[in-house]
C-alpha cells in the first residue's frame, strides 16, 4: 500500500471516528459524558484536519472551484423552498 492510498485510508476512519463521537456527544445524557464526547470530537476534528491538509499539500486530495452562477442557482432553489 502506497503513501497515499494509507491517507485515504486514515482520513476514512478519521471520518468515521468524528461521526461516532457526534452521536455520541448529541445523545449523551449527562454533562460529562456531553463534555467527554465532545472533547473528544474536537480532537478529532483536528486529526481529520491534519490529515486533510497533508494530502492537499501533496495533491492528493484534489478540490475545484464552484463556478459563482451555480452557487446562485443552488442558493435560489433553497431559498425558494423556505
Amino acid at each position: 500500500m502506497d503513501d497515499k492510498n494509507l491517507m485515504e485510508n486514515m482520513l476514512l476512519l478519521e471520518k468515521g471516528v468524528c461521526d461516532l463521537f457526534m452521536h455520541g456527544t448529541i445523545e449523551s445524557s449527562t454533562t460529562d459524558v456531553h463534555r467527554t464526547f465532545s472533547d473528544s470530537l474536537n480532537d478529532a476534528l483536528k486529526i481529520q484536519d491534519d490529515i486533510y491538509t497533508k494530502m492537499q499539500s501533496k495533491g492528493w486530495y484534489q478540490t475545484e472551484q464552484v463556478d459563482q452562477t451555480q452557487l446562485n442557482s443552488v442558493k435560489q432553489k433553497f431559498s425558494a423552498q423556505s
